[in-house]
């Protein structure tokens, strides 16, 4: 008996234990956004803030899930969280639980972001910070865990520059890329060109935040004057088709967040986000989760989104999460077995599920 993979299963008649059961990425999380609720309750509370009890009132006061009015009033939300990150115990803890959560998911490559100059309020360095999340991380073996040290476009470029060199320092000892986030509006990334620069001359590759808050000349700066090696979001990639049709000829990875994207207006809705034009002209996407906490998600709910909003077909889902094994910061040998464990599984996945269609003999249809 032969068996093809079938493209019939699709949108909202995939289960959600198939779902759950694929083998994942996340490439694009925010490790100061991604609290479980619980710990930032206590951690919250240890750091002098009034939270209350119930779990609706704590996310509708602190975190509320309806679009804001602009980013800056979304990126105050680490105002809170930050508060609760100022010792290496609560950098550990949380690296380690959001390596638990993604391990309860079947995520095999988590690579988590944060500024370490932001938690040294209470005497922490910045090398400790990041000590600190690596022995997080590293507490989660079936998670293949790194750090992407990530520079801020509302600091001055100097500081960058100094999260640079820190990332430089731990290249191959957790770190696997440096990253500048922020509002992109009136600070342009190649302020910042310095830090990228001293990356890219010791071999260390780069993400960066862009075209989600501003146009694709944001992107453009970021690929071709800080040389980017992945676009954080790209939502307005598809504005400039030269462009577009450069990232998709280069394979240049879009960390897509579709939650995250609605809650912070970049879209208005997620059936307006461009994800599915972009899956159709070629280019490589990933779906990630940007901030669990903020976005009251985890993976396999963005993953459940995108296939009931874009009525994608479980094999078209497999080969955006292939676009995430494949976009990863992890080296070439390492990420050929993780790709081919992944492919082997999706077939385990679909023949386990009765997924596939039974063909006869010498069938080519």
């Amino acid at each position: 008996m032969n068996y093809r993979p079938s493209d019939l299963l699709r949108g909202r008649a995939i289960p959600d234990q198939v779902l759950r059961e694929l083998p994942k990425t996340d490439l694009h999380v925010h490790l100061d956004g991604s609290l479980r609720p619980g710990t930032f309750l206590e951690l919250g509370r240890a750091a002098g803030l009034d939270l209350p009890d119930d779990p609706a009132e704590l996310r509708a006061r602190f975190f509320p899930g309806a679009v804001v009015a602009s980013m800056p009033e979304f990126l105050a939300h680490f105002d809170h969280t930050l508060r609760c990150l100022q010792t290496a115990d609560s950098l550990e803890r949380v690296a380690r639980e959001l390596a638990e959560d993604a391990a309860a998911l079947n995520v095999r490559i988590l690579e988590a972001r944060f500024c370490p100059l932001l938690h040294t309020r209470q005497g922490l360095t910045p090398d400790g910070a990041v000590a600190a999340v690596h022995r997080g991380l590293a507490a989660v073996p079936s998670v293949n865990g790194g750090i992407i040290i990530t520079g801020l476009r509302t600091i001055d470029p100097a500081q960058s520059l100094q999260l640079a060199r820190l990332a430089v320092a731990w290249k191959s000892r957790g770190v696997v890329a440096f990253d500048l986030a922020g509002a992109e509006a009136g600070q342009p990334a190649a302020d910042h060109r310095e830090a990228f620069y001293h990356c890219m001359n010791n071999n260390l590759p780069a993400t960066c935040h862009a075209g989600e808050g501003y146009g694709p000349e944001s992107i453009h700066m970021a690929l071709h004057r800080c040389g980017a090696k992945r676009i954080g979001h790209g939502t307005r990639l598809e504005e400039d088709p030269d462009l577009m049709a450069y990232v998709a000829d280069h394979r240049i990875p879009l960390e897509i967040c579709l939650t995250s994207n609605v809650q912070m207006g970049v879209v208005r809705s997620v059936g307006e986000h461009p994800l599915r034009r972009y899956h159709e002209a070629g280019l490589r996407v990933c779906l990630n989760t940007d901030n669990t906490l903020f976005a009251d998600t985890d993976i396999a709910r963005e993953l459940r989104l995108a296939v009931d909003t874009f009525d994608f077909t479980l094999l078209q889902l497999e080969d955006i999460i292939l676009g995430g094994f494949k976009s990863a910061f992890v080296p070439e040998q390492h990420a050929r077995v993780l790709i081919e464990q992944a492919l082997a599984d999706f077939a385990q996945i679909r023949h386990a599920h009765r997924l596939d269609r039974l063909v006869a003999a010498g069938d080519s249809r």
